[in-house]
């Protein structure tokens, strides 16, 4: 029999680095968990005790690691994994589920991939400093959101600079300041009328190639990630504000209030008051 512990994580539309759920579980001898697939990543630490993990590579093929304790691992997202303690010495765990648009960058600066994705520390100090953070998240599930996600990034700082990759690492530097600059153009005047022509025109590049480097580098389009940040900030003006539908809307960038419906309900699937009265 397992001892489980788990919390879901009250999403409060953080944009760049967020959690989904989080928890500890001292496993029976052989428990298991899978084939599954996740929405987002997902790091486990050993705490104690031996496992397997059986993870599909890059090209859909299943691998498999054995996994102590001072170790762990990440699932990526869309990843089939399948993972049992040890019958004799049954692993201890705990876990973090996260995403974010900054993930997928910061990770790419580890060893940790989806072809590789048992984790190994690089140093002692900032491997005990993580597990810290990751038990302080566990233990502390009654405090507000932006308290937990302070730690949220404190555990990500030291999961990928324990991780760190000791190679140098194959990239194009200037691929990386183009994507910095458009989502630093995007942050600042996302509230104005502002096209992807002109986002593309900040970096100097043109549209089509622009688009090509963003969604490979963030995982989405430049006009999802427009529209996306848009519909968040207007999340946080329908919370803390009483501003009509056709001011916010006005205020993250729609001057036409019936686009600004349409756009807020292709991703929340409510339209802005619906979604305003749910979350009085």
């Amino acid at each position: 029999m397992s001892n489980i512990f788990f919390n879901i994580f009250p999403n409060e539309n953080f944009i760049d680095l967020s959690m989904y759920q989080y928890g500890y579980e001292q496993c029976g001898p052989g428990h298991s968990f899978g084939p599954a697939a996740r929405n987002h990543y997902l790091f486990h630490y050993i705490i104690s005790g031996t496992g397997t993990l059986v993870a599909d590579d890059a090209k859909g093929e299943p691998k498999t690691y054995s996994i102590k304790s001072g170790q762990g691992f990440l699932i990526f997202p869309g990843q089939i994994t399948t993972y049992y303690a040890d019958t004799v010495l049954p692993w201890k765990y705990v876990w973090i589920e996260f995403d974010g648009l900054r993930v997928k960058e910061a990770l790419a600066l580890t060893e940790l991939s989806i072809d590789t994705p048992v984790y190994h520390s690089h140093s002692k100090d900032l491997r005990e400093q993580m597990i810290n953070e990751m038990l302080y998240i566990v233990h502390h599930a009654k405090e507000s959101p932006f308290h937990l996600i302070g730690h949220l990034y404190l555990f990500f700082d030291y999961l990928t600079q324990s991780a760190k990759s000791t190679k140098l690492v194959q990239s194009s530097k200037m691929s990386d300041y183009y994507i910095k600059e458009a989502i630093n153009f995007i942050e600042q005047n996302f509230q104005n009328n502002i096209t992807i022509e002109d986002i593309a025109a900040v970096c100097g590049i043109n549209r089509s190639y622009f688009g090509k480097i963003f969604r490979k580098s963030i995982g989405r389009s430049p006009q999802q990630f427009l529209m996306n940040y848009r519909m968040v900030k207007a999340t946080e003006l329908l919370k803390l504000t009483s501003l009509s539908i056709a001011e916010i809307g006005s205020a993250v960038g729609y001057e036409n209030q019936l686009h600004f419906s349409r756009a807020f309900k292709s991703i929340y699937g409510v339209s802005p008051r619906e979604w305003r009265n749910q979350h009085l």
